[in-house]
């Protein structure tokens, strides 16, 4: 499986409202429940008031389209990562997944992945 390393520092955070102008950040995810608005964007776009907010974060991106009969991708991934100690934070779209890894471990995870056949394209 391939998998791309996404060049800008990502940010998770909390926030109470959404600026109309933040949804044309690319890349941007969000999830709206009626406990919180949670969103994970590029660290240079997050807004200046938040209720919580975690930084440093780097984002691997599964290449490609991954059919929803596909089992294990996240669960195969986070595996081998939480063996060797490393959290991640996972997002999944329509089309593909997104691991989120803290900055400092970013190396150690390419050479996990790398080592159980993954590999990296720029």
């Amino acid at each position: 499986m391939k998998l791309t390393l996404l060049a800008p520092s990502f940010s998770v955070i909390q926030v109470k409202s959404i600026d109309p102008s933040i949804l044309k950040i690319v890349p941007l995810f969000f999830a709206h429940t009626s406990e919180e608005l949670s969103l994970v964007l590029p660290t240079a776009n997050v807004p200046a008031e938040t209720l919580n907010r975690e930084d440093g974060w780097k984002a691997m991106k599964i290449i490609g389209v991954l059919d929803f009969s596909l089992i294990g991708i996240i669960a195969k991934i986070s595996s081998l990562l939480a063996e060797e100690s490393i959290s991640i934070f996972a997002v999944s779209t329509f089309n593909t997944d997104y691991i989120l890894i803290k900055e400092h471990q970013v190396e150690q995870a390419r050479t996990v992945l790398t080592a159980n056949d993954y590999s990296f394209v720029n």
